[in-house]
C-alpha cells in the first residue's frame, strides 16, 4: 500500500465513507470513524459557518473517548472535504478551523490551490483530491495534494465518464501515492476489486445513505434500497455540473428523466448556503450505480461489519483461485 502509515495503520477495512451533501454529518462520521473506515463530511453541510467548529469539537471529542476506552483498536481518522470552487465564500473560514482542530484528511474537490495544500500540511495533516480525468490528476498533483480519489463512472454525485479500470490504469503510469477508487463500489467483493486494479482504498458513498445515523429522509433511504443501476440518471441539468441521480425523484418532481435539457455551469454556487440550485432541486437524490446491493436500512456500523465479511471472504475465494494454475495458451 502506498498510505501514509499514519492511515493505513488504523484501518480495519481500506475504505473512505465519502462526504454527502446534506446526508453526511457528526453522527454518520462518528460510526464510520468507530467501525474502522475513514469517515468524512462536506464542511459546508455544517450550516451556518460557526457549526462547523461544534462539529468538529464534537467529533474529536467522541472519537477521543471511543479511542481511550478501546487502546487496542482505536478509531480511524476522519476527514472534511472543502469544495475549492471560486464561488464558496466559506472557504477561508472553513480552512482556518481545519487547520485549528487538525483535521486528520482534507479532500478537496472541484478545483486545487497550492496554499490550501501547504495549510493542512503546516500541522502534518493530508489532502486527497477528487478527479474525474488524468489532466485534472495532474494538475493537483502539481499543486501540492498528496493523493488522488478517482472518481469514475457509477460514482454518485459528480461523477466521470471514465471506467475506473482505465482510469487507476493510466494514474498509475505517473503516480505510485495514496489513490483512492469512487464508483459503484457497494460490496467487500467491490472492495479488493478496486485494490486489485491498483487503488490502495475504497471510496463509498450511496451505500451509507441508506444507513440510520444518515441525514437522508426516509424516503430517500428507501430509494435507494429499492433502485438499482438502471435506475440512476446521469445530468448536469441540477447543479450545472454532470451527476448521478435516482430516477424516482427526477418523476417525483414533475421531469422527464429521459428528457432532460443541461444545466448552466455558470449558475454553479457553493457560498454560505450551499449550491445555488440545492434550494431548487433540493428533493432530486444523488447516488451512485452500485445501490443493487444495498438491501435495507441498517446502523453503519453493521454495513461496515458486512462489508469486512465479505472483503475477507473474497480474499479467501482469490486465495483458493490461486491454487489452480491458468492453462498456457497453445
Amino acid at each position: 500500500m502506498t498510505l501514509p502509515v499514519s492511515l493505513a495503520g488504523r484501518l480495519q477495512l481500506p475504505v473512505i465513507g465519502s462526504p454527502l451533501f446534506i446526508v453526511s454529518n457528526p453522527d454518520l462520521v462518528i460510526a464510520q470513524c468507530k467501525a474502522g473506515i475513514v469517515g468524512s463530511f462536506p464542511a459546508l453541510n455544517a450550516r451556518p459557518g460557526p457549526v462547523l467548529e461544534d462539529w468538529l469539537k464534537r467529533i474529536i471529542d467522541e472519537l477521543g473517548a471511543y479511542d481511550e476506552a478501546n487502546p487496542h483498536a482505536p478509531s480511524a481518522p476522519f476527514a472534511v472535504n472543502q469544495i475549492v470552487h471560486k464561488s464558496n465564500d466559506r472557504l477561508g473560514h472553513d480552512l482556518d478551523l481545519c487547520v485549528k482542530y487538525k483535521v486528520p484528511i482534507v479532500i478537496t474537490s472541484l478545483g486545487a490551490r497550492p496554499e490550501l495544500n501547504e495549510a493542512i500540511h503546516s500541522y502534518g495533516g493530508i489532502t486527497l483530491h477528487d478527479v474525474i480525468n488524468i489532466t485534472h490528476a495532474r494538475k493537483a498533483l502539481e499543486k501540492g495534494a498528496d493523493g488522488l480519489i478517482a472518481v469514475a463512472a457509477g460514482a454518485g454525485g459528480h461523477a466521470g465518464t471514465t471506467s475506473p479500470i482505465a482510469l487507476i490504469q493510466e494514474i498509475r503510469q505517473f503516480f505510485d501515492g495514496p489513490l483512492a477508487l469512487s464508483g459503484a463500489i457497494a460490496t467487500g467483493r467491490a472492495v479488493l476489486a478496486a485494490q486489485a486494479m491498483g487503488a490502495d482504498l475504497a471510496y463509498i458513498g450511496s451505500a451509507f445513505i441508506a444507513t440510520q445515523e444518515a441525514n437522508a429522509t426516509e424516503a430517500y433511504k428507501q430509494a435507494i434500497v429499492e433502485s438499482k443501476a438502471a435506475d440512476i440518471i446521469y445530468s448536469s441539468l441540477f447543479t450545472g455540473v454532470h451527476g448521478n441521480y435516482l430516477r424516482a425523484s427526477i418523476v417525483n418532481a414533475g421531469l422527464d428523466p429521459d428528457n432532460l435539457p443541461n444545466g448552466d455551469p455558470s449558475q454553479m454556487g457553493f457560498g454560505s448556503g450551499g449550491s445555488s440550485k440545492s434550494k431548487a432541486w433540493r428533493d432530486i437524490w444523488g447516488s451512485g450505480q452500485g445501490i443493487g446491493a444495498i438491501q435495507a436500512v441498517q446502523p453503519a456500523g453493521e454495513l461496515v461489519a458486512r462489508l469486512k465479511r465479505e472483503y475477507g471472504e473474497a480474499q479467501a475465494a482469490l486465495a483458493a483461485a490461486s491454487r489452480w494454475p491458468l492453462r498456457a495458451a497453445g
